[in-house]
């Protein structure tokens, strides 16, 4: 078979595990300005043959989740049909196998598919698990979706053969990051040709926009591609290396929480960190004049030093699980990428950034969710297509895995996570999770994300209700004349101004909340 009946003749399938039975769930409720919005993505995916009718026995529903410049994205909630797929065991590209056939690399270049996954058909016999169910009525995928839990493995295999006879030799595919390398410039010129003709054969279209052409030097998949080699991408340490010198005995707390955990790699620690130890017992002592010397200046350093360098880092393993070890406070997230083997555990890399304005407001709760869907796509090159373990300090963090009935802003990022083999959510002790609290804590003031501010009523939900209980509580809610008035006002507002004291009132998944006050977050009373 030719390369070319081979690429036609891939499809995306969806193998379901033996046991799965179809799901139908009801559409989400949406305000008049969300359902044309909805409409409109319709619409255009209709006009372009993206999607068609469809009376299957499946339907997921839809979902507008925030992106980061306040305006909405489309998507279908596939979890449900997620959870009853068999995997693909198609092998995503090792990194470090990747990088070994950069290491001659003199001039680069990133091609950036349009619309990637709409570029291949789904099977005829898989399009009806993709319908969706919306106001306007019931629609299948004739191509590939977005948020399938097998779609980037099937990407990866259209994409190596497309390019096959040009892969490991100038051209590097990591699912959709493709990457065109050589020798020289003239070289280069010829290669990207190659890839060029490769991709129109199989009528795969890029957006210019998004691609980068003839680089002398480019961040990719956590290291940094320069003419004289490969290095680790310095982001990888700098939530250390940059760590703010202490300028108070608290700031020396957290540092030495952070160095502490791992002290047992670190030779000699008590000794090094002993200045900064004699500044807490000092301190306890009733000695509160915050003395920094030199010798703090020392150890400080020397552990900064140690804390960035073997036996502590390590490269990884991709044969071993990977630890997402996270913390989020009020005002900034870190996170520990780790692994533990043969009895030792390893540092991978270390992160942290500040939280926007926006994202202050977030409850105790929704940080750490944010934190491990910041730590997870930041930490992508490493994560994807391996286990995953997350340790964190919230009990709540537990049910981002199975998470249903939600929409908005939590809604989307659980369906980001559905795209990661996480195997578990763990709650561990503040106390034992040192390492990432005091990264949090002292997060890169440089790594700030402005996001434009978005309604954070609709995620303001418990979701630790009984689902029966909410089934009668609406039923109730709707027979009560007076409420029932409140909600088909609510249902008509395009927003939601939750400080309007005249409609102290939210709508939560058709449940009418009651705000308390001006901390939605964990100050809704069900009306009952």
């Amino acid at each position: 078979m030719s390369k070319q009946e081979e690429q036609k003749k891939l499809q995306h399938r969806i193998n379901l595990a033996p046991d799965a039975q179809a799901h139908n769930s009801p559409p989400f409720r949406y305000a008049p300005a969300r359902k044309k919005i909805i409409e409109e993505n319709l619409k255009d995916m209709l006009d372009q043959g993206i999607i068609s009718p469809s009376a299957s026995p499946w339907a997921s529903p839809v979902i507008l989740a925030p992106k980061t410049d306040g305006t909405l994205r489309f998507c279908v909630d596939y979890r449900k049909l997620n959870s009853v797929t068999i995997r693909d065991a198609y092998r995503i590209p090792r990194t470090d196998d990747t990088l070994d056939s950069l290491q001659e690399a003199k001039f680069v270049s990133t091609l950036d598919l349009r619309s990637g996954y709409w570029q291949l058909e789904m099977d005829k016999n898989s399009r009806e698990k993709t319908e969706f169910v919306t106001h306007k009525g019931l629609f299948e995928f004739n191509v590939m979706p977005f948020g399938l839990t097998n779609a980037p493995a099937t990407f990866q295999r259209l994409m190596d053969i497309v390019l096959a006879g040009l892969k490991w030799q100038c051209c590097l595919v990591y699912i959709d990051d493709v990457v065109i390398f050589s020798p020289t410039f003239e070289q280069h010129i010829k290669d990207l040709e190659k890839g060029f003709q490769a991709l129109q054969s199989a009528n795969l279209t890029l957006k210019a926009s998004k691609c980068q052409f003839c680089r002398r030097e480019m961040r990719y998949l956590g290291h940094i591609i320069t003419q004289n080699g490969i290095k680790l991408d310095p982001d990888l340490i700098k939530s250390v290396k940059n760590f703010p010198q202490p300028k108070k005995i608290k700031d020396v707390q957290s540092f030495l929480g952070l160095t502490g955990y791992y002290r047992r790699f670190i030779k000699d620690y008590s000794k090094i960190a002993e200045p900064l130890q004699q500044q807490l017992r000092n301190s306890q002592k009733g000695n509160h004049h915050f003395n920094w010397s030199k010798g703090c200046t020392d150890a400080f350093e020397i552990l900064k030093n140690r804390l960035t360098n073997a036996p502590i880092m390590n490269t990884p393993n991709f044969e071993q699980p990977f630890i997402l070890e996270l913390d989020a406070c009020e005002y900034g997230v870190g996170a520990v990428l780790t692994q533990e083997y043969e009895e030792k555990k390893y540092v991978i890399a270390y992160a942290s950034r500040t939280l926007s304005t926006d994202e202050r407001k977030y409850g105790a709760t929704e940080r750490e969710a944010l934190a491990i869907v910041w730590a997870t796509k930041h930490f992508r090159p490493y994560l994807e297509g391996n286990k995953i373990y997350v340790r964190s300090d919230c009990k709540a963090l537990e049910w981002m895995r199975t998470a249903k009935d939600v929409t908005g802003r939590l809604a989307g990022w659980a369906m980001k996570l559905s795209a990661y083999q996480i195997e578990e959510i763990k709650y561990r002790p503040g106390k034992l999770n040192a390492n990432a609290d005091s990264l949090s804590r002292n997060p890169l003031p440089d790594d700030i994300v402005n996001q434009h501010e978005v309604s954070t009523i609709e995620t303001a939900v418990n979701l630790w209700q009984n689902t029966n209980i909410l089934k009668d509580l609406k039923e109730e809610q709707q027979a009560d004349p007076k409420l029932k008035q409140i909600i088909n006002f609510l249902e008509t507002k395009t927003t939601t101004d939750s400080n309007d004291k005249r409609n102290p009132h939210i709508l939560v998944n058709g449940l009418l909340y009651k705000i308390k006050n001006s901390n939605i977050h964990y100050n809704q009373r069900i009306i009952s």
